[in-house]
């Protein structure tokens, strides 16, 4: 029974990973291309700080799933290397997540952010 645990466990850790890394990817594309548009066209809606504050959510989403792959990984076999790693990504989420309300709360006080996000 706990072999198949085992088993399940790896699996969706697999997959768990795999969308962290989807969501990871997929931020720093368009966060490429936001950042090259702003470059080329300043006049257009996507602005640069505007394109790094998605790209932070981008990272805080990739970085949740990597937390919830390695919350349950290390549920099944807690070693002091999955402990650390799973304290690391934590806290790093945690920080990514405090810098990231911080921006949005100044977008949102920037009267002509609006006109950006929209």
């Amino acid at each position: 029974m706990q072999e198949g645990f085992v088993v399940i466990t790896g699996y969706a850790v697999l997959l768990i990973d795999a969308i962290a890394l989807v969501a990871i990817v997929y931020g720093t594309i368009e966060a490429f291309v936001g950042a090259i548009r702003a470059v080329l066209f300043p006049s257009t809606r996507t602005q640069g700080p505007v394109v790094w504050l998605r790209y932070a959510r981008w990272l805080v989403a990739g970085l949740t799933f990597q937390l919830a792959a390695d919350i349950i990984q290390t549920s099944i076999e807690p070693t002091w290397d999955e402990i650390g790693r799973l304290a690391s990504i934590a806290v790093i989420r945690t920080f990514l997540n405090y810098f990231l309300e911080r921006d949005m709360l100044e977008v949102r006080e920037d009267p002509g952010a609006r006109e950006k996000t929209s």
